[in-house]
């Protein structure tokens, strides 16, 4: 077996005429954390149903876990932990329940004390009882967090497992996904977040089922080209909805007092700031992750 918990190369899916994923290769060494970034309909979804053995590809190959994703796809869902979008656990059971049922499923042995274990671990041991349909959306992902890696997976998919909780629960989930990384445990994430971006070791962006681009976030920034400028002052607002319709200039956001400007061209944003800058105090600041992807994004839209 290979050091990559993943390692596939090519794969393709279509669904009828639409092209979903189109020719992507992919390796994730054993214990990283690994984003998934792109735009909604970019394939990220389609990829890790693929990689966990719930889709079949139309094309391509490669191994998940030592196992063929396309002749092996039962013994890698042994293996897996897969948290969707939307919770998918029985509100109308108890916490316990829930965890007890899929530790049946399973067929772990000494379940119970493996249910309280991980209960003990994620911190629901004080709302084993409480149904959860009355769990608030942070508990409620630590606990469909639990039932995915309470059978012990050697590999977590987690396809925007934060969306909609607020940013104290997001740390707490991602402290936990970094403390299994410790013991071994690979992970797969797709996220809209740029902090949880950030938090990844490398990270993947996709791009109507393409990787256009991957790396650590930082490299992943620096290799950008893009030209960030700030201008801090009166008359924010302002002076972002003129740059945004101004020649050179791809994004124009404001950040309280501060706005900042993007751009590939340099000579024409500065020209832009000098034409319409509306008085504020400029200076070049380093791009941050988020004005890389909203680049992305524009180019993708651009494309499309």
């Amino acid at each position: 077996m290979s050091d990559y918990a993943i390692d596939v190369s090519g794969l393709r899916k279509s669904f009828g005429d639409l092209k979903v994923v189109e020719g992507l290769s992919l390796k994730v060494a054993e214990g990283e954390i690994c984003g998934f970034l792109g735009a909604n309909g970019s394939g990220k979804t389609t990829t890790i149903r693929m990689l966990c053995g719930l889709l079949k590809p139309d094309g391509g190959s490669g191994r998940c876990l030592g196992y063929d994703i396309i002749a092996e796809p039962h013994a890698i869902r042994r293996q897996v932990g897969y948290m969707t979008q939307r919770f998918s656990l029985y509100e109308d059971l108890t916490v316990f329940e829930n965890l007890d049922f899929v530790a049946r499923v399973y067929e772990m042995a000494n379940r119970r004390a493996a249910v309280l274990e991980i209960m003990e671990r994620m911190g629901l041991v004080d709302r084993r009882n409480q149904l959860a349909g009355q769990l608030s959306g942070g508990w409620k992902q630590r606990l469909a967090l639990a039932a995915c890696v309470l059978h012990q997976p050697k590999l977590l998919l987690l396809d925007e497992p934060t969306a909609g909780v607020d940013a104290k629960a997001r740390r707490e989930f991602w402290d936990l996904i970094h403390d299994m990384a410790v013991e071994g445990l690979t992970t797969l994430v797709s996220t809209h977040y740029m902090d949880e971006a950030e938090r990844c070791k490398r990270i993947v962006y996709l791009a109507q089922g393409r990787i256009v681009v991957q790396g650590g976030a930082a490299s992943v920034v620096a290799h950008s080209g893009l030209v960030t400028f700030e201008g801090v002052g009166e008359g924010v607002d302002r002076a972002a909805v003129a740059l945004r319709h101004t020649p050179g200039v791809e994004a124009a956001a404001v950040f309280g007092r501060a706005l900042r400007v993007a751009s590939l061209d340099r000579a024409a944003l500065q020209r832009a700031i000098e034409t319409n800058g509306g008085g504020l105090a400029w200076t070049e600041v380093e791009p941050r992750l988020d004005d890389v992807f909203i680049h992305m994004l524009s180019v993708q839209e651009a494309v499309q």
